[in-house]
């Protein structure tokens, strides 16, 4: 009981937050940057025109450059995603790594439909996850001459680019931390991504994509807000973290759901670029280890070929990445650890949004101490 009263009181200062992870004080000591690649070839065959990656660092690289750790974002983030965990004394202890944060192709900071200069909007060509990868990289080894990374981590769709990693670049990295992640999309998740592309689209505003600054499809992003907002919680963290006043007494639409609603829509719509949801979310309908080349659509030989070592962590009765679908992951890869993120709190994708202090405990304790062992193991191997 008294856990989940203190649990209650952190989820009300959360509750309200439409991106949760931006409210996270910043790690200290970052340097910012972006890297200027050229033109990124895609999967596709068509090319990202003049692409730059936008990145932050913390901590220092060491002489052999052995302990680079890459966090890759997730869905609708940026390089602050995984606030949360980095810093002295954290998982990502920043006295002992030096951490890459990056932003994923189509966030607004690395070249996006919103900010291309040579193919802006709807002329943006459609990316994969795999384009995100190896766009990170280009900047892993061209700017940083790093040839092997510590480790790799990411939450939402940046767990599914970890896991990625995993199997484009299997000798790359010494771990993997994929948190909330797909190993591929399955039919529920793009259901939900296509609602929320209807709900953008249906909006007169949209204009095939071709609106301008001050214009934005402000009643579609309200309706992705709010379904975003649902399908990344739980019945039972909306139960315990929105107060029900019992009946709708104070008139239609008046009631303490129907509020929390509202504030959760006005903090959160103009958060993102609507092109770059459509484009980010193309990208995560498509995302299917089973497609990377040399596997032939074999999902579970893509799964097994991961080498390095794995913390998988999923948030209980997921609703936007199933954690069954986690689970499937760590049981097709070899050795693979399997953790749901705090279980006594229910809390679905929310569990992975750096907010309530129990997950950011849990997560940065079960992190930690994989990493750790993990670099035990390198140092005593057998």
């Amino acid at each position: 009981m008294r856990f989940t009263r203190q649990l209650f009181a952190f989820a009300i200062i959360a509750g309200l937050a439409g991106t949760a992870h931006a409210q996270m004080p910043q790690p200290p000591g970052g340097q910012a940057g972006s890297y200027a690649e050229g033109d990124l070839p895609l999967e596709s065959g068509q090319s990202i025109d003049d692409f730059s990656i936008s990145y932050e660092t913390y901590g220092t690289l060491n002489a052999d450059k052995s302990n680079a750790i890459l966090m890759v974002t997730a869905i609708g983030g940026t390089h602050h995603r995984l606030d949360y965990l980095i810093g002295p004394g954290k998982a990502l202890d920043t006295n002992r790594y030096f951490i890459i944060t990056t932003d994923a192709i189509g966030n607004g900071l690395s070249t996006s439909p919103s900010n291309s200069v040579k193919q802006p909007g709807m002329a943006f060509p459609r990316f994969a996850i795999r384009d995100m990868v190896e766009s990170q990289y280009r900047l892993v080894t061209g700017k940083f001459g790093v040839t092997h990374l510590f480790a790799v981590v990411g939450a939402s769709m940046g767990g599914m680019q970890t896991l990625q990693w995993g199997v484009s670049h299997p000798d790359m990295m010494d771990a993997l931390v994929p948190i909330v992640p797909l190993g591929r999309t399955p039919p529920w998740t793009k259901t939900v991504l296509e609602l929320t592309r209807q709900e953008i689209m249906s909006d007169p505003a949209w204009d095939d994509g071709h609106y301008r600054q001050g214009t934005e499809p402000e009643k579609g992003m309200r309706l992705w807000a709010g379904t975003l907002a649902l399908i990344t919680r739980t019945p039972e963290l909306m139960k315990n973290t929105t107060p029900d006043d019992g009946a709708a007494h104070n008139g239609p639409g008046q009631n303490e759901a129907a509020q929390w609603l509202r504030k959760t829509q006005d903090s959160s719509w103009k958060n993102f670029d609507a092109r770059n949801w459509i484009y980010q979310t193309w990208a995560y309908d498509a995302h299917d280890l089973g497609t990377t080349p040399g596997f032939n659509g074999d999902y579970h030989q893509a799964l097994r070929s991961i080498r390095a070592r794995m913390l998988v962590l999923a948030g209980v009765g997921d609703l936007l990445n199933p954690e069954p679908e986690a689970l499937e992951v760590a049981r097709y890869v070899h050795g693979a650890q399997f953790e749901s993120i705090e279980p006594r709190w229910p809390s679905g994708h929310f569990s992975a949004a750096g907010v309530t202090q129990p997950e950011v405990d849990f997560q940065n304790r079960e992190i930690g101490a994989f990493l750790t062992k993990v670099a035990a193991a390198q140092q005593h191997p057998g």
